[in-house]
């Protein structure tokens, strides 16, 4: 017998299958008994909080019982579900949250998560110690049984909407009744969770064999991606800030993937200790990239928030990516930290900084989850100040976001204006409180700045004469120069005609040059406008003196004398095809539409 033989007895423990599976199916059916079948129009914040803290404590003693410390599983996980249930109910009832505060529950799930490997080193080692080799085994390993149990779970339902269907061809279907009411599925997701979770927990080494697996996968792509950021790093010189900035409205996001990538990558090749490290210079090299490359994207990342933030002020989701940004900057900080002081021997830096950070951010995590920081206070105040500053006028302001995005604050906010703020302040904020829907309201706002900018926006052809009247309003009515105020376009139209044809500005830019190098798909898909605008012109004509829209397509008459002349013929056999001249128009020599006379 060899010294591994006690602990492999003490982790063996061939009823764990089954007391997680009953602890599933226990948890799908308390839910299901807090939540009800129609949970509709939304639960109440004892809900919620009964339903965080049933799913938190099972599912933590799921990941964490062990034989010989199933007392402190247990209190772990009731303590963990407890806090998890009073956050909840802290921050109220959820159909009662703004946009941004889902993020408040994103950040409650981290705070877990990053708790529990916590919880298992340190019961692992005894004491309130956290060797960084327990707890990075434990943060893989959750994470492979977490994707695994859920990966389980969809077998068994694909598996049961396969013996449904079959029994259908007989005409037995009582399968596809039982598991549509909400208790069965419910109880089944439960059950299937825990009894995967349960039986993989018994494969200990099949499982630490599937994470040395993933991780070593995962490592084979840190010189790739290693090698791409340094290459776009090295490129922003040439290319300047402003293309990144013009390439698209998110580089924030995109710049914090590729951080969070990097993170990755890095701890996949440096393991869970020395020995875990890899060997391969490639794989190593790569790391070293990648540590170099996480600062850097961090503040460009830094550099785009507070770019969107000096335009436009602050708003929750912009808080949130500061708070994003500010811990991807410490991770590249710490990161390249170690790379300085350790060279090719950073690792040995490297894990310390990791478990650091780890107990920062999940503190950090779990005071965002609580109403403590309210992002949606700080923004209204933000957004309030520059609106009575001038900094934008009250025609532009976002009343909106102000009324559905802010939260409690926000509506405060709007009540305070429509009480004592300027005339056209107090209109706008009245209208924005008695809305119903928050993109009614936006899209009226955006056609209501277009209307007032239209002529500014218009260029007349063949030559510039004054607008008739009515003609600007069915043009703003009717979207025909955008919705955006920086859109423009060109009307063709003659003075004293009764007939008028707009294209849009963006439809007719000047393509770009072809370049060798350019794929046929990014050519193609080269335009600003969306296709449906730019599918030809839209027509206007001047009826019973009021501007409409008309259908250049349809050449057919419907007066009552056309439309007897055409039965009458049809009755006599009267059909033809006549060669015909017609109308149309041109851009550049090249047809643009359909004939529209």
């Amino acid at each position: 017998m060899n010294d591994s033989t006690p602990i492999q007895d003490e982790r063996d423990w061939p009823a764990r299958p089954l007391i997680l599976a009953a602890i599933g199916l226990v948890a799908g059916i308390l839910c299901h008994l807090v939540l009800g079948d129609a949970p509709e129009p939304g639960i109440g914040r004892i809900e919620a909080a009964a339903t965080v803290f049933i799913v938190a404590i099972a599912g933590l003693i799921g990941f964490t019982l062990e034989r010989r410390s199933w007392i402190a599983a247990l209190l772990f996980a009731f303590a963990a579900a407890v806090v998890a249930a009073l956050v909840t109910w802290w921050n109220g009832a959820p159909t009662g949250w703004e946009a941004g505060e889902a993020w408040r529950m994103i950040s409650l799930a981290l705070a877990v998560a990053i708790a529990a490997p916590l919880f298992q080193a340190a019961r692992d080692s005894g004491g309130w110690r956290f060797p960084y080799a327990s707890v990075h085994d434990h943060a893989w390993t959750n994470v492979v049984l977490w994707c695994a149990a859920w990966a389980f779970v969809g077998v068994v339902v694909l598996l049961l909407l396969l013996l449904d269907q079959l029994f259908r061809l007989i005409g037995i279907e009582w399968i596809g009744d039982l598991t549509g009411e909400a208790i069965v599925w419910r109880a089944l997701v439960g059950l299937a969770f825990g009894t995967a979770l349960g039986v993989l927990r018994e494969r200990d080494p099949t499982v630490h064999l599937l994470q040395r697996v993933v991780a070593t996968v995962l490592a084979v792509l840190a010189p790739v991606l290693g090698i791409g950021l340094l290459l776009f790093l090295a490129a922003l010189p040439f290319t300047g800030l402003g293309a990144l900035w013009d390439a698209t409205r998110v580089p924030t996001a995109i710049l914090l993937t590729c951080v969070i990538g990097a993170l990755v990558l890095v701890n996949a090749v440096i393991g869970n200790a020395p020995e875990e490290e890899s060997r391969a210079r490639p794989l190593r090299w790569g790391a070293m990239a990648l540590g170099v490359a996480m600062l850097p994207l961090a503040v460009l990342a830094a550099i785009a928030t507070g770019l969107r933030i000096g335009q436009y002020g602050l708003t929750p989701e912009r808080l949130w990516a500061v708070t994003f940004v500010a811990i991807a900057t410490a991770y590249g900080l710490a990161y390249l930290s170690a790379l300085v002081r350790g060279r090719g021997g950073w690792a040995g830096h490297l894990r310390p900084a990791n478990l650091r950070l780890a107990l920062g951010v999940c503190a950090l995590a779990l005071l965002l989850a609580t109403p403590l920081v309210s992002f949606n206070l700080l923004a209204t105040r933000d957004q309030i100040a520059r609106l009575e500053a001038g900094a934008i006028p009250p025609e532009k302001f976002d009343w909106a976001a102000l009324a559905y995005d802010f939260g409690r604050p926000g509506r405060a906010a709007l009540e305070r204006i429509a009480a004592q703020g300027p005339a056209e302040a107090r209109e706008r904020a009245q209208a924005a409180l008695e809305s119903d829907n928050r993109w009614l309201l936006a899209e009226d706002q955006a056609a209501e700045l277009a209307a007032q900018s239209i002529e500014s926006r218009i260029r007349i052809l063949p030559r510039e004469v004054p607008l008739p009247e009515g003609l600007a309003e069915a043009l703003a009515g009717w979207d025909a120069c955008g919705r955006n105020t920086e859109q423009r376009c060109t009307l063709l139209y003659e003075a004293g005609a009764e007939r008028a044809m707009v294209l849009l500005e963006s439809c007719y830019a000047r393509p770009e040059p072809e370049r060798a190098e350019a794929s046929p798909v990014k050519s193609r898909l080269h335009s600003i406008a969306p296709l449906a605008d730019c599918a030809a012109p839209r027509h206007f004509a001047l009826r019973e003196g009021n501007w409409q829209v008309t259908n250049p397509a349809d050449a057919t008459d419907a007066s009552p004398a056309a439309q007897a002349a055409r039965a009458q013929g049809y009755a006599r056999g009267d059909i033809e095809v006549r060669t015909v001249t017609r109308r149309q128009l041109f851009v550049g020599g090249q047809p643009v539409g359909k004939a529209f006379e």
